[in-house]
């Protein structure tokens, strides 16, 4: 996740680039099908029951967990999500801060690779650019949704969000009190600007898709983020 290859949107970006909080909802089981065009439903905590203290992971899993306490993450492994079709995450975990005390308002539920790949960008790349321009640690980071159950808005792909591969971003609160809104900055908003510019081109080298502000209408209110797996590693950022 740490090499960029061949980050082209032009030859990236297909149908089935995830478009966020519009994509419809997927028959099956979970809080998005109650009100599914209702977007803000997506981004709360499920009801989900934490998982059996007896339950035996793959090793894979077992050192992804290794890897966000290493990274400085809060979080508790849930019980598998089947929502019904590809709906689903076998070891989901439950996100609820990252390095250096930073806050994930509301919690996320994610599949553990995409919960380390946002840590190891929150800690290398986002804490750094905002102190070195706002001269302030990360309060919290507000999620807009993190597992749901839907697909790919006109198509009948599955969401990343439904995998727990994807996290959608609308604002950062920083120690100091201030308010970073992800959408597009005024234009003297300078230190915004840049820090959001450098959001987007940084996450590249850690997510396989980032599409925010700017990109299109679906994206005017928050920064997409997922790992979606594609052929020859290519990556779609805008």
């Amino acid at each position: 996740m740490a090499a960029v290859s061949a980050c082209s949107v032009d030859t990236v970006l297909r149908p089935e680039v995830d478009v966020g909080t519009r994509t419809a909802a997927i028959s099956g089981g979970g809080l998005q099908n109650l009100v599914p065009s209702n977007p803000m439903m997506t981004s709360y905590p499920r009801f989900t029951m934490p998982r059996a203290p007896t339950a035996v992971m793959p090793p894979g899993e077992t050192a992804c967990r290794r890897e966000l306490k290493r990274l400085g993450v809060d979080y508790r492994d849930l019980a598998p999500i089947d929502d019904g079709g590809a709906c689903r995450i076998d070891h989901p975990v439950e996100v609820s801060g990252l390095s250096g005390g930073i806050k994930m308002k509301p919690a996320a539920t994610l599949n553990c690779p995409m919960a380390v790949a946002f840590a190891r960008w929150t800690k290398s790349e986002l804490a750094p650019a905002a102190r070195m321009r706002y001269l302030s640690g990360i309060d919290t980071i507000r999620q807009g949704s993190s597992y749901s159950c839907r697909r790919i808005r006109g198509t009948g792909v599955a969401s990343e969000h439904a995998k727990g591969n994807a996290l959608d971003v609308m604002s950062i609160t920083l120690e100091n009190g201030r308010e970073i809104d992800v959408r597009r900055p005024g234009f003297f908003a300078f230190r915004q600007r840049g820090l959001l510019n450098k959001v987007r081109a940084d996450g590249c080298r850690y997510f396989t898709t980032v599409l925010g502000p700017g990109y299109d209408a679906d994206h005017a209110d928050h920064f997409h983020f997922d790992i979606k797996d594609r052929r020859n590693g290519y990556r779609a950022c805008r």
